[in-house]
């Protein structure tokens, strides 16, 4: 029987503490059910880390919830308001703007201003450019500990039936069941549950400046749901992180080495969940295992597409890369590629957002990092894991795990799963000779290399490992050859240096100054608010800020707060749009040769590609913060973008973002200065407009985008 340590506290992990118990949620229905159960037994604190949450999200949808609210912040409230209740604390990603239609609006309201002082509300925004807090933990009275990829938040819930039509996943009266979502979490009691717990105490602090007590130890805690079976118990589990370098913190990358070192360690079989799978570091090491003559069997599920256009034409086409090199390395044929599939699922799929890794039925581990780039460097992440180490009752609860897991996505009672995989001998087997017609795991289909074109920025963009230096990417972009001599580098830093320090003398000891405050730019712009020369004087203001490198940002914050929401929108889409063909022209005028002299052949090459799929490029190009605005038109101008491929971009790209500013600074200012029903009547005309205006780009967008790039099997 295979028997090895991986686990090394220190180096893959960061603790390896005991736990009593431990049981593994499958799906939504299950955590959120024990979440409840859990959190109604707490005694001295809740704390909760995430990516995402909801406050209207509903915790038990096929039970009478009892006497207490079922929905998250009622729930939250009513535990925190009892005499000798918890003190619950709630920390989750100070989002980018790119997310903000997607996300509930003034959470901070909702969850802390308006509820029970007990329970407080923060959003974490101490982490690098580009990176985000992905860490989804929850702590009962340091008794007993969650961890795995689900938040509570819109369109999560479901169950392992994953039904295609199941109206308890109806988030929006009248509209549709949202998509079958499956996911797991593990719960896990005892000291490793004040480990998770020291965890979120210290996040809490990095993000807040405020110390969070631990459960005393006098305080006997029984947090663990009395209906709950577990499935392991008296078993060392280990917490691995990814923690990215950031304001003085050294990098932890324990992510990374925990995977690698399972898969180097694997003899029979890798089973793999998992919502992407981009990680160059992840993927070269299951090639190598692949490449061995008798190294182990790969099965990877994965979503048949990810959620949203966007996503599906650059993480998908970036995973389906790398699902071709590991067939390529395949020389043995042992790799499977799967995705789940049940009847009457069309158009959709199942949204596999699940963070899996089993090995040889000897070590599992749940937990938030995705098989992406970003979760081994850039995102802070929490996965649990443990060994079986000899112990038969272990190895047999990490079976049962497997068995489940691929009971539910074949149709089969976990038993039958159990007894076919040990009849045929292997992992593989045992799955072919399952599949078949209904509920099933579909192979996945990838295009040929021909179909998958490099339209798509390099991964490094879209999917960083680290941070990004702009001295590396400076560095990385210009070739030693074509770099400035130095005495002329000397002589442009010393004139930039002069031109810069002018400027901001001039912001600082002159009238100009007064226009960069908001306050004094919307007293001056809304006084034309009523004159026939006022979306002039708006759209002039947008063109002089292109050419001074004005935050285009801050433009559109100023016409909010001065023209309103509707204005608003209007006047900065047009403003903004302008603004980028002005500059864009501009740097036509300079021509490619500039570029090339400029920036070196590498990304004269690199605007070429680009410009094979112009739209897509530059709307990515306006939702991540890869360079100021007026640059991006400078360069997409002098590069081989076409106009109206840049032109039709640009307003997709800065949609999203315009429409969220509006909307926060309408929201505010109803919810403090006029609320009533007027303002919620005029945000709801907004929202239709907005959203007929979206669906309309989507789908022109993906056309436009979809002939080109095939990104898995059925589309």
């Amino acid at each position: 029987m295979t028997r090895y340590s991986i686990l090394k506290p220190g180096y893959n992990c960061w603790r390896v503490e005991h736990a009593r118990r431990v049981s593994f949620l499958i799906d939504a229905a299950a955590y959120y059910k024990a979440f409840r159960a859990s959190a109604a037994r707490s005694r001295h604190s809740i704390l909760m880390l995430g990516w995402d949450i909801d406050s209207r999200v509903k915790l038990v949808r096929d039970e009478d919830p009892g006497e207490l609210p079922n929905t998250l912040c009622d729930y939250l409230n009513a535990l925190a308001s009892r005499h000798g209740g918890p003190h619950a604390y709630i920390l989750t990603w100070d989002f980018a703007m790119l997310y903000a239609l997607d996300r509930e609006w003034l959470p901070l309201y909702k969850l802390d201003w308006r509820t029970h002082r007990h329970l407080q509300f923060r959003m974490d925004d101490k982490h690098p450019p580009g990176g985000s807090h992905h860490q989804k933990v929850v702590v009962v009275d340091d008794a007993v500990g969650f961890v795995g990829g689900m938040d509570f938040t819109h369109a999560h819930w479901d169950t392992p039936e994953h039904r295609p039509d199941d109206p308890r996943r109806v988030e929006v009266p009248g509209k549709p069941p949202c998509r079958p979502f499956h996911d797991v979490q593990v719960l896990v009691e005892g000291d490793v549950a004040r480990a998770l717990g020291d965890l979120v105490r210290e996040r809490w602090q990095r993000a807040t400046g405020r110390h969070l007590a631990p459960t005393p130890a006098t305080i006997s805690a029984e947090a663990w749901p009395a209906y709950l079976q577990a499935d392991v118990t008296n078993v060392a589990v280990a917490i691995a992180r990814t923690d990215p370098m950031y304001d003085g913190r050294p990098e932890v990358r324990e992510v990374e080495l925990l995977y690698r070192d399972a898969i180097g360690a694997a003899r029979r079989y890798i089973y793999l969940e998992n919502q992407f799978f981009t990680a160059n570091a992840i993927v070269a090491a299951l090639a190598a295992r692949l490449s061995e003559t008798d190294g182990p069997e790969i099965v990877l599920v994965l979503a048949q597409r990810t959620d949203g256009w966007l996503s599906q034409q650059t993480m998908d086409v970036l995973r389906s890369r790398m699902i071709y090199r590991l067939r390529q390395a395949d020389r043995h044929g042992r790799l499977r590629v799967y995705y789940p599939d049940l009847p009457g699922l069309e158009p959709n799929c199942i949204n596999v957002h699940s963070k899996v890794m089993i090995v040889d039925d000897e070590f599992v581990r749940v937990g938030s990092a995705n098989l992406n780039n970003r979760s081994m460097g850039i995102d802070t992440e929490c996965d649990l894991a443990f060994e079986a180490s000899g112990e038969e009752a272990v190895r047999r609860g990490i079976r049962g795990f497997r068995d489940r897991l691929l009971g539910e996505h074949l149709g089969f009672e976990p038993a039958q799963v159990a007894a076919v995989v040990a009849q045929r001998g292997g992992l593989i087997a045992g799955i072919e000779s399952l599949r078949g017609g209904g509920r099933t795991l579909r192979e996945f289909q990838v295009p040929s290399p021909e179909q998958m074109t490099s339209w798509l920025p390099d991964a490094e963009l879209l999917d960083p490992e680290r941070p990004i230096d702009p001295d590396k990417l400076a560095d990385e972009f210009v070739p030693p050859d074509e770099r400035v001599p130095a005495h002329r580098r000397l002589m442009l830093g010393f004139g930039i240096l002069i031109a810069l320090l002018g400027l901001a003398a001039a912001w600082r000891w002159t009238p100009l100054g007064e226009w960069l405050d908001v306050d004094v730019l919307s007293d001056y712009i809304a006084a034309f608010r009523g004159s026939p020369s006022a979306p002039f004087v708006v759209i002039g203001a947008f063109l002089l800020g292109g050419l001074l490198v004005v935050p285009v940002t801050l433009l559109v914050v100023v016409t909010a707060l001065a023209f309103g929401p509707i204005q608003g929108f209007v006047y900065s889409l047009i403003g903004s749009t302008l603004s980028a063909v002005m500059i864009y022209a501009a740097g036509n005028a300079l021509g490619r040769n500039t570029v090339r002299r400029l920036a070196g052949s590498r990304l004269n090459r690199l605007s070429k590609r680009l410009g094979e799929r112009g739209i897509i490029t530059i709307t990515v190009l306006r939702m991540l913060p890869v360079a100021p605005f007026s640059v991006v038109n400078l360069v997409a101008g002098a590069s081989h973008i076409r106009f109206w491929d840049f032109t039709i971009g640009t307003v997709l790209g800065l949609l999203p973002g315009i429409v969220a500013i509006n909307f926060f600074v309408d929201r505010v200012g109803a919810t403090f200065q006029k609320p009533g029903l007027g303002s919620a009547l005029a945000l709801a005309a907004i929202v239709i407009v907005i959203a007929l205006g979206a669906i309309w780009l989507r789908r022109w967008a993906m056309k436009r985008g979809g002939s080109h790039t095939a990104v898995s099997a059925g589309t």
